[in-house]
C-alpha cells in the first residue's frame, strides 16, 4: 500500500478531482486485472483506448484514475488525475510506487538491432563470475540473482519492470542488465528509470512494420540516449555508422568501442575457429568459446561496460574466458559423423549476413552449407526477400520454410522470401512449409564435414500459428535426429 500523494511526486498534474490522501494498493493500465484499491493509468495503446475501459475498472474496485481527459460522469468516492500523456508517466508512476528502485542499483540499458540478448546475458554473466548479485531482464529470460523468471517481451511494460527492479534491489543486487527495445523506447516503457549507462550495439533493416521507416527506427534508438543523464555514459559501438548519431545529444559521458575504428576500448580476433577464437583486448590475448565477428563486438561491449562500472581488467579479461554461449545464440552441436549443426536467432538480413560469413571464414571452403530458414509473420515484410538474396548467395543449399507464421499464410511469407533469389540461386533453393520436415529434410542431406544452419527462431520453444503457441525447438529436433542414427 501507498500514499496516492507520493505515487504523483514529480509527475505535471494538471488538475486532480477528489481526494489525494488515500491508500493505493497496486498500479494497472489493464482494466482486467483492476482490484479493489487499486489506480488505473488509463494508457491508449496501438490498438485501445484505456479511456474506454475507466467505467469498468472502477466497477472492479479502482478507487483512482490517471487519465488525459476526465470523464462527464464521474463518481465522488472516486479520484481522478488528469495529465497530458498517460503513457509517459505510467513509468514515473511506476517508479514511484516501487520507491525509485533504478536509482538503487547500476542499470545499465543494452539497445540496437543485433546483440542485445547476448551483450546483456553475458554482461550479467561476468557480473555473477566477478562475485556480484545482480538482475537480467532480457528476450530470453529474466534474473532476479539466480531467481529466473520467463520473459514474456524483449522489454516489460513499466510496471514490470519497476517491480522486478524493486526485487532485485531487496535481494541485494548491485547491478540489472537490460536489453531495451525501440519498441519499448517509443511506448515509454522506459520512462521514469535511471540508468548508469546504455549501450548501443548497431542498428540495421528491422521492426519497420512498427516505426515505418528506418529514420523512425533510428530515432527511437537514439531517444534512449538522449534522456541520459549527465552522470551516466553512453558506450557506442563507432563502428555503425550511426553510432554517432546516437551521442549527438546526450548529456551522458560519450564511449565508443571498435575492431576497426579508432575507439575507446578496441580488440581483434587472431583466430577463429568453430570451437571459439582468440581476441586481443589491449594487448591482452583471451580465449572465448563464442564464435564470429559480431560476438568480437558483443564481447568487446561487455568489456567496455566492466570497465567502465569500475570492475578490474584483469579480473574482467579473465572473466572473459569464461563466458558461454547464450540460448540460441550461434550454439552448435557436433554430431557422431562430423556434421556441425548452428541454431542462431538470425531473423534479419544483417544477422543473417554476420552468422553465415562467420561460418563461411570458419570452414575456409571445406564441407558444405545447408541453410534453414523463414520469416515471421504479421511483422517487416521488406526484410524477406533480401533475406532469401542473403541466404541463397552465402549457402550451397537453402531450404525457406515457416518461421512464426502468426496470422499470415506460411506459403505467402516463403513466396515472398523466394523473390529474392537471384535467378541462377533458384536452383538450390527448396521450399518445405513445415518447418520440421524442413529440419529434419536438410540433416538428412548432411554428410561428414558438412555444415547446417538452423535459423530465426534460436531460442524459442513454441511456433505461433494462428494466435497459438505450439510447442516447437529447433536444437530439439535437430538432437533427436542424430541421436536416432547413433
Amino acid at each position: 500500500m501507498k500514499k496516492l500523494n507520493d505515487i504523483l511526486q514529480g509527475i505535471n498534474v494538471l488538475t486532480i478531482q477528489g481526494n489525494a490522501d488515500i491508500e493505493i494498493s497496486e498500479l494497472n493500465f489493464d482494466s482486467r486485472k483492476i482490484q479493489k484499491n487499486n489506480l488505473f493509468i488509463a494508457v491508449s495503446g496501438t490498438t485501445t483506448d484505456g479511456h474506454s475501459f475507466i467505467s469498468k475498472s472502477i466497477e472492479s474496485g479502482a478507487i483512482a484514475i490517471v487519465c488525459e481527459q476526465i470523464p462527464e460522469n464521474i463518481h465522488n468516492t472516486v479520484t481522478y488525475i488528469q495529465v497530458e500523456n498517460c503513457s509517459d508517466v505510467l513509468g514515473k508512476i511506476a517508479s514511484n510506487y516501487f520507491d525509485n528502485p533504478s536509482s538503487k542499483i547500476q542499470l545499465v540499458g543494452i539497445t540496437g538491432t543485433n546483440g542485445k540478448t547476448t551483450t546483456a546475458t553475458l554482461s550479467y554473466q561476468l557480473a555473477k563470475h566477478l562475485g556480484y548479485k545482480c538482475g537480467l531482464l532480457s528476450t530470453v529470460k529474466n534474473y532476479i540473482d539466480n531467481q529466473a523468471i520467463d520473459a514474456t517481451h524483449t522489454t516489460p511494460d513499466a510496471i514490470q519492470i519497476n517491480f522486478l527492479l524493486n526485487e532485485m534491489v531487496h535481494a541485494g543486487c548491485d547491478y540489472c542488465f537490460m536489453e531495451v527495445s525501440s519498441h519499448a523506447i517509443v511506448q515509454n516503457r522506459i520512462s521514469g528509470l535511471t540508468f548508469k549507462g546504455a549501450v548501443f550495439t548497431n542498428i540495421t533493416h528491422d521492426h519497420l512494420d512498427y516505426h515505418k521507416t528506418f529514420e523512425e527506427y533510428l530515432k527511437a534508438k537514439k531517444l534512449f540516449f538522449d534522456k541520459l543523464q549527465a552522470d551516466a555514459f553512453a558506450l557506442v559501438n563507432i563502428d555503425d555508422r550511426n553510432g554517432k548519431i546516437m551521442m549527438q545529444n546526450t548529456s551522458a559521458k560519450k564511449l565508443t568501442y571498435a575492431l576497426m575504428s579508432l575507439s575507446d576500448f578496441r580488440c581483434r580476433i587472431t583466430e577463429s575457429l568453430f570451437d571459439g577464437m582468440q581476441l586481443q583486448f589491449d594487448g591482452n590475448d583471451v580465449w572465448t568459446r563464442l564464435i564470429g565477428t559480431f560476438n568480437a563486438y558483443n564481447l568487446l561491449a561487455i568489456y567496455g561496460t566492466a570497465i567502465l562500472l569500475g570492475h578490474n581488467k584483469n579480473e574482467v579479461l579473465q572473466g572473459l574466458s569464461k563466458l558461454t554461449t547464450v540460448d540460441g545464440r550461434f550454439e552448435y552441436i557436433r554430431t557422431k559423423n562430423d556434421i556441425t549443426a548452428i541454431v542462431d536467432y538470425a531473423h534479419t538480413p544483417d544477422a543473417l549476413v554476420n552468422v553465415l560469413k562467420t561460418i563461411n571464414e570458419i570452414r575456409n571452403g571445406q564441407g558444405r552449407l545447408f541453410t534453414v530458414v523463414g520469416a515471421g509473420g504479421n511483422r517487416d515484410r521488406t526484410k524477406r526477400p533480401v533475406m532469401g538474396k542473403v541466404c541463397s548467395e552465402m549457402s550451397d543449399k537453402v531450404i525457406l520454410t515457416s518461421d512464426n507464421p502468426r496470422n499470415e499464410i506460411p506459403e505467402n511469407i516463403i513466396e515472398e522470401i523466394f523473390a529474392g533469389v537471384e535467378i541462377h540461386n533458384k536452383r538450390k533453393t527448396i521450399k518445405i512449409t513445415d518447418r520440421k520436415e524442413a529440419i529434419i529434410a536438410a540433416c538428412s542431406m548432411c554428410e561428414r564435414g558438412d555444415i547446417l544452419l538452423v535459423a530465426g527462431k534460436g531460442h524459442e520453444n513454441y511456433q505461433e500459428i494462428k494466435g497459438e503457441k505450439h510447442h516447437f525447438n529447433d536444437k530439439e529436433i535437430i538432437i533427436n535426429y542424430f541421436n536416432e542414427l547413433i
